[in-house]
């Protein structure tokens, strides 16, 4: 269960900090090397201060445990073939770091492994991230002939995971008033991404916008509605328009209630028990003038979101398929080397082996 992970304790918000703004596959800037650990050294303690704001550590790796545990649990009753299940986290920026989780993978004795990326959006920046981390660890040792590798890079326009956001927000949509609640403008907000990286064609910012038409699908109220972006980082531009910039002229326009809902994350953490929560459902909201702003809660463990994560394992099982088409093809102006070598790495080594026979679900 691939995914960036997030400080447990305020004591490594330091290390965090320092390894996302040295990733050039997450960000880029000029002078990387001197300047990243820089940025990360002056931001360490501002960022300290709102994980101490949100309890004292990120609850990602609680989240992904839960919902790990509930995953096998369910694949185990579906399918008794291919069982026992069990997860591993490999997260990109805190312990358990990726290299730590395949190489327990290899002790294990692990025969087959699905590569699952929790983001369930594909983005060069994130999930591009975690896969190029596995293929750097396999760049100075031998990849292990015993384990048969596949992998899940995307899962965004599955309809169960459409499902589980629509029943967040009917939960949120129940707390306003009912002479007001068709007219809640709802909020999709995501991660931003630089433009460079758009321009480029990372297929992220229409994989997020798929997300959105299946949620309001299955939502099926007059409610209208608008994707957004949060979290933008250093001084260039990204996707717009930014999630507070919304808010604040949402309401110069008369809009004053609102549904925040946090479309490409599956669990809590900073961005949206800080970000989301603090600085904008409560902070900006009052600046504004908001009558009512709601944030419709992440998937979690949700029971939708669990059995959604289950079907896209079942299937990818079922299929055969180790690797996707999708992934192995380049951005249009991808230029890098080291994309480049990534995929052809993965088509390797998700090809590796004879194929096993696809494995039936039972019910």
């Amino acid at each position: 269960m691939l995914n960036m992970g997030g400080p447990e304790t305020v004591d490594q918000v330091g290390g965090y900090l320092h390894r996302i703004m040295t990733d050039r596959d997450m960000i880029q800037l000029p002078v990387q090397s001197k300047l990243g650990p820089w940025i990360a050294s002056r931001r360490t303690e501002e960022v300290q201060k709102k994980y101490n704001e949100i309890g004292g550590g990120s609850p990602i790796l609680k989240w992904t445990n839960t919902q790990g545990k509930l995953l096998t649990e369910m694949l185990d009753r579906i399918l008794p073939d291919s069982a026992p299940h069990k997860h591993y986290v490999a997260f990109r920026y805190v312990p358990p770091f990726t290299e730590e989780t395949f190489a327990q993978l290899e002790k294990d004795g692990v025969e087959r492994a699905v590569i699952f990326s929790q983001y369930p959006q594909y983005s060069c920046a994130t999930t591009g991230s975690s896969l190029n981390a596995i293929a750097d660890f396999y760049k100075n040792r031998n990849v292990p002939s015993n384990i048969t590798f596949s992998m899940i890079e995307r899962w965004g326009n599955h309809p169960l995971l459409g499902k589980v956001f629509a029943e967040r927000i009917r939960d949120k949509l129940q707390l306003f008033p009912e002479n007001v609640r068709d007219d809640v403008l709802v909020l999709f907000t995501a991660h931003s991404l630089p433009l460079k990286a758009v321009s480029r064609g990372d297929t992220y910012p229409h994989e997020v916008s798929a997300t959105v038409s299946s949620t309001m699908q299955q939502l099926g109220t007059r409610n209208p509605h608008r994707l957004v972006w949060q979290s933008k980082v250093g001084p260039l531009p990204w996707l717009q328009p930014y999630t507070d910039d919304a808010i604040k002229a949402y309401a110069k326009q008369g809009r004053k209630h609102l549904i925040l809902v946090p479309i490409a994350f599956v669990n809590e953490h900073i961005e949206t028990l800080h970000e989301l929560d603090i600085e904008y459902c409560d902070e900006l909201a009052k600046e504004a003038g908001i009558e009512q702003i709601e944030r419709a809660a992440a998937p979690n463990d949700h029971p939708i979101f669990i059995e959604a994560m289950t079907d896209v394992v079942a299937q990818h099982l079922s299929s055969g398929q180790h690797v996707s088409k999708q992934f192995l093809t380049r951005c249009p102006h991808c230029v890098s080397a080291r994309c480049h070598s990534s995929k052809e790495f993965f088509k390797k080594l998700c090809n590796n082996n004879e194929k096993p026979e696809p494995i039936a679900a039972t019910s």
